[in-house]
């Protein structure tokens, strides 16, 4: 019996369609309630959309593993294929000067994840992530200074985008001089690009090559410098680390270069979602602009509910290592499964009234935005610090939010991996 036939197929539903993407939720509900471990031929994936059958696979590491590589450069290899010789070439002149990374976190199993993760945990340590609380509320301070007196924002592009985008800038050690500092913001974009489902042009393609071949040379120039200057940032930790269970040995700089560019997007492009999701739900939903304002203790379970309701990566693959069952249905050796976090945060078997932000909840703090098991973000307690102070800050110093109505209305990009709102156009006034 082959893998098709023991799972259900997913019929007319594809969740990586365009418009699926932007608007998954009838789907994720139709295969929760239908078939919740769902075969699509055209991706050659099984799609696992319940929350306790996403928690059975998380927890056995040794059955559905995540060394998915091979799959996340499928999108590589199949531009590859198609674009012109001249093209094709200037690509790989390009390519030819990167550093290949080896696997260090998100697609490592135990015993070698475990290892690279005790090093990533030193940098996120509670201690660490309170004694930023001063400087962050600065900086969103600061933000707010600039927009506060306008009639209309992009809140994206005016502050979703740039108080994550720094702080991890800053955590890692990226000069605040220019041009690094611009280059940075633009390579670390360029980076959380490639996850997105739309096809980039040849020309987009080549910039964001080029772009990944600067900003490893600038990250290595910085990692010898630490060795020998050492700063209170990531760059210094993983620059001095060594992995104990090998002889003491230091990292490399491809090791380096392969811990730093997961955070470029888990750093911020997470966060910045999480800031734009929150504030439309505040637009559309009034009333919880009053809650927050009137008791900000709340906050932490919006933010959790913002979180669950829009979660910033909605799903990661595993790869099944032995002939199993999940669910009652038959896997085998080899399978690739997609975990879909945005569909099991909405199972009403886990949530009640999972589709309504309720701030009263008791379990908002199951979601899985930041993921779960071993490979539960490491980011997340800095993650949650931005948002449980930014959006306080905001409701202490503007009110009314409200979207403008010059403008459509705002909708997610498409992507395999991430949701995101690339605009969000607001209006307010102060308090």
């Amino acid at each position: 019996m082959s893998t098709a036939e023991s799972c259900p197929a997913a019929g007319d539903i594809n969740i990586f369609e365009t418009e699926t993407l932007i608007n998954p939720w009838d789907a994720y509900q139709t295969l929760r309630d239908e078939a919740p471990i769902a075969f699509m031929p055209a991706m050659g994936l099984h799609v696992v959309t319940r929350y306790d059958l996403l928690m059975e696979v998380i927890r056995d590491t040794k059955t559905y593993s995540s060394q998915f590589g091979a799959f996340m450069a499928r999108a590589r290899g199949a531009w590859l294929e198609n674009a012109p010789d001249d093209i094709r070439a200037q690509y790989m002149a390009i390519d030819s000067q990167a550093i290949v990374p080896p696997p260090t976190l998100l697609t490592l199993d135990p015993p070698e994840h475990t290892r690279y993760r005790s090093l990533v945990n030193r940098i996120f340590t509670a201690g660490r992530v309170r004694q930023m609380q001063p400087y962050i509320e600065a900086l969103i301070s600061k933000t707010i200074d600039k927009i506060e007196d306008k009639d209309v924002i992009d809140f994206m592009a005016d502050f979703a985008f740039p108080i994550p985008l720094e702080i991890i800038a800053d955590r890692i050690g990226i000069p605040s001089t220019e041009p690094e500092r611009s280059f940075f913001y633009d390579a670390a974009t360029a980076a959380a690009s490639g996850l997105r489902l739309t096809t980039p042009s040849d020309a987009e393609v080549l910039e964001r090559a080029q772009l990944n071949v600067d900003l490893q040379k600038m990250l290595i120039e910085l990692a010898d410098d630490r060795r020998k200057n050492p700063q209170e940032d990531m760059l210094s930790i993983l620059a001095n680390a060594t992995m104990e269970e090998e002889y003491d040995r230091p990292l490399t700089d491809a090791e380096i270069i392969g811990i730093l560019g997961q955070f470029l997007v888990a750093g911020h492009e997470t966060t910045t979602s999480t800031f734009g999701w929150g504030m439309l739900l505040l637009c559309q939903q009034p009333h919880i602009q009053d809650a927050l304002f009137d008791n900000p203790a709340s906050t932490k379970t919006f933010v959790e509910e913002a979180m669950r309701l829009e979660a910033p990566v909605q799903g990661l693959p595993r790869v099944v290592t032995k002939d199993t069952e999940l669910g009652g249905y038959a896997l085998k050796a080899g399978d690739m499964l997609m975990l879909r976090y945005g569909a099991a945060n909405r199972d009403e078997r886990q949530f009640a009234c999972p589709n309504d932000v309720d701030l009263e909840r008791r379990n908002a703090g199951s979601q899985m935005a930041f993921g779960s098991g071993i490979h539960h973000c490491p980011g997340a307690p800095l993650a949650r610090q931005e948002l449980n102070l930014g959006f306080p800050m905001l409701m202490q110093r503007l009110k009314n939010f409200r979207l403008d109505p010059a403008f459509p209305e705002p909708e997610a990009e498409p992507s395999f991996i991430l949701r995101s709102l690339p605009k969000l156009h607001i209006q307010f006034e102060k308090r």
